[in-house]
């Protein structure tokens, strides 16, 4: 037997030996209970407000994968029932049926329906691409939905084949500038364009056309037109940062461009008296961090007027109110998520103002409120409340029965100085029988992004590492979102940079404390966290080990080997023009200095940070005889775990095990 084989079975086995034995401690958090992990999604009112249907996943530990399924309960939580399984359930106008996204014929992803009173479910599609974006129309005889159409390729290039023979797949023909996309793979040969189709059944219906890509489908009340966002223009695939919203009328199939600026203008959203369209966007810049506004503009097009000018935070969602007398709408505020209103005239109310994370917030009859609720301790569930009296209700409780008897550790919010007179956000996770007179080791996590938040939701990793005596520290360094432009931008062409400043500082104020062993500093961080703690393993010896999770370590090459063309723009000059600065800011280019212990954690089929930069790191620290490892995540894209439930084990245990191994 090779010794590398050997030393992957002996690895497996101590990684199992580890499960096995946290799994005996019901008092803690244990890995074992990620397997019993639900979460639920997209709860959506009935048009009447007596019912909320929404999405719930399990995971199917015998195939390593999760289960989406489709639930229906009553406004006040009761009567929970399973309808069927699949995605995206979306109510008809009238609430007797329910549109929803399921695995069909010939293949892949189709559309369903679901009818209430008799339970039947029936296909309505047979694509051979996969819908998304689903919306009904006003009166209920239609959904529109995203597709690729299937352009031909302009090559005529056909070869003899003999009747029977088995020949290798032909030739992938690309010819878009971005040709790929992380999570889902190769893009078909065609364009996102928008169809139709009757909500019984038929031939889908093209409402766009043509060599350009369209967004997702906004009825008009009257049914008359569809609204989205995209940009037909001959240069579109070049263009940076730049969408327009436009219209088809769908009885002529005209399409009018209702905007007209350099800048983002996305997510149209139509007043329910049809007089009026609320878009968000921002006008062009070169920062790489932006802050959209709520545009009001009439249906027709015109001067836009911006509703949130004053607001310097980042929006994340709207919908109007019942009326149609403002908008409904959630933001990022310094490690939360909440809600908020603003009318026609622009005045904004804080409708909630918690330690919490809201998400997937749909507003009902009489602008009564459903949402998914997240807070330290509390994983995501389904709540309620009204818009003048915020009182939540929890109706799911899908995580308390895991959590039974469990206890969780501490989390403490605390604020510090950094260089330039930067204010900084972090939290610290602490072990569930913390003793402030002992002495434990600890744990940077860094987020990526860079343009990202950690918030106040629950963190079943940390929370883990923490059950397993580690203390936990993250933080929101600059340039991170949830904190204004400036603070956003501050790494703009400097990145990385002062944000290693930050860490640091994270990292000595905790060790201020008192109970932090200074021999046992660890780090880790994935994506925009993974080029952060390559940063830092080579700027400082002071961490006993790093793990390097999915990470950009050679800007040069990674612009031109991401899915996006966008990266090409995160500094000053084009790499042709003058590579000084992609390479002055590469982690590979400071790999001469690391000492520090460095494990490298990468999804097979990472297309946002591709294999092959975690391989450069790794061949460099192997030449230089730097303790290394790497750890190729079999059929993962860039989110580890998204697709299996036991890679994001995986991913846990072998980031412990590497720091356990170097434990002094």
């Amino acid at each position: 037997m090779r010794m590398g084989v050997k030393f992957r079975l002996v690895w497996l086995w101590l990684l199992l030996l580890s499960l096995a034995s946290l799994a005996s401690d019901a008092s803690r958090l244990t890995l074992d209970k990620w397997l019993e992990w639900e979460t639920v999604s997209q709860p959506r009112f009935s048009p009447d407000g007596k019912y909320i249907v929404f999405q719930r996943r399990w995971t199917d530990k015998i195939n390593d994968r999760y289960v989406n399924e489709i639930w229906l309960m009553r406004s006040d939580g009761s009567n929970k029932q399973f309808l069927v399984k699949g995605s995206s359930p979306r109510w008809s106008p009238d609430g007797s049926r329910i549109a929803y996204l399921a695995k069909g014929e010939p293949k892949g992803t189709q559309i369903f329906v679901y009818w209430i009173d008799s339970g039947r479910h029936q296909q309505i599609t047979r694509v051979t691409q996969s819908p998304r974006n689903i919306a009904w129309s006003p009166d209920g005889t239609e959904i529109a939905f995203n597709m690729y159409d299937n352009s031909e390729s302009p090559w005529r290039v056909k070869l003899p084949r003999p009747e029977g023979a088995r020949w290798v797949d032909p030739p992938r023909v690309i010819t878009h500038l971005n040709y790929r996309r992380d999570r889902m793979g190769y893009l078909p040969n065609g364009y996102s364009q928008i169809y139709r189709v009757p909500a019984d059944g038929g031939t889908p219906i093209p409402v766009t056309s043509g060599p350009f890509n369209h967004g997702a489908p906004r009825w008009s009340p009257d049914g008359e037109f569809i609204l989205f966002s995209g940009l037909r223009t001959e240069d579109w695939e070049w263009e940076y940062r730049e969408s327009e919203i436009y219209r088809v009328h769908l009885k002529t199939g005209q399409i009018e461009q209702l905007t007209h600026r350099k800048g983002a203008d996305y997510n149209p959203q139509v007043s329910p008296d049809g007089k009026f369209i609320a878009y968000l966007g921002y006008d062009r810049t070169d920062d790489t961090y932006y802050v959209p506004d709520i545009y009001l503009m009439p249906f027709t097009g015109g001067a836009p007027k911006n509703l949130t000018a004053e607001l310097d935070r980042r929006i994340m969602w709207m919908q109007w109110d019942e009326k149609g007398k403002g908008l409904f709408f959630v933001a990022q505020d310094r490690g939360t998520q909440n809600l908020y209103y603003v009318n026609r005239d622009g005045k904004i109310l804080n409708i909630t103002s918690d330690q919490q994370v809201l998400t997937d917030v749909h507003i009902g009859p009489k602008d009564r409120i459903v949402a998914i609720q997240s807070s330290y301790w509390q994983p995501g569930d389904v709540v309620v409340f009204e818009k003048k009296r915020p009182n939540y209700r929890r109706l799911t409780a899908v995580n308390d029965d895991v959590l039974e008897g469990v206890r969780l550790g501490e989390v403490e919010q605390f604020w510090y100085d950094s260089v330039g007179g930067m204010k900084i956000q972090g939290w610290i996770v602490k072990p569930p029988d913390f003793d402030p007179n002992k002495k434990y080791p600890l744990i940077l996590y860094i987020h990526g992004g860079p343009h990202a938040m950690y918030s106040v939701s629950f963190k079943f990793e940390f929370q883990n590492h923490a059950a397993n005596g580690f203390v936990v520290l993250y933080t929101n360094p600059r340039g991170s979102s949830g904190y204004g432009k400036a603070f956003g931008n501050a790494i703009k062409n400097n990145y990385p940079g002062q944000d290693y400043d930050d860490l640091m500082k994270g990292v000595d104020e905790v060790i201020a404390r008192g109970y932090i062993d200074e021999n046992n500093l660890f780090v880790c961080g994935g994506s925009g966290g993974g080029v952060l703690t390559s940063w830092i393993i080579g700027h400082t010896d002071r961490f006993a080990a790093a793990v390097v999770m999915k990470p950009v370590t050679n800007w040069f090459s990674f612009v031109g080997t991401t899915d996006y063309h966008v990266w090409y723009y995160s500094f000053k000059k084009l790499p042709w023009e003058d590579p000084s600065e992609h390479l002055r800011r590469s982690p590979l280019m400071y790999v001469g200095n690391v000492t520090t212990p460095t494990l490298l954690i990468t999804g097979e089929k990472d297309l946002r940070t591709p294999m092959e930069q975690t391989e450069q790191y790794y061949r460099a620290l192997k030449l230089r005889k730097v303790d290394t490892a790497m750890i190729r995540i079999a059929d993962e894209y860039h989110p580890i775990g998204l697709r299996h439930p036991s890679n994001k084990m995986y991913q846990i245990l072998y980031l412990r095990e590497w720091f356990k191994k170097y434990m002094k």
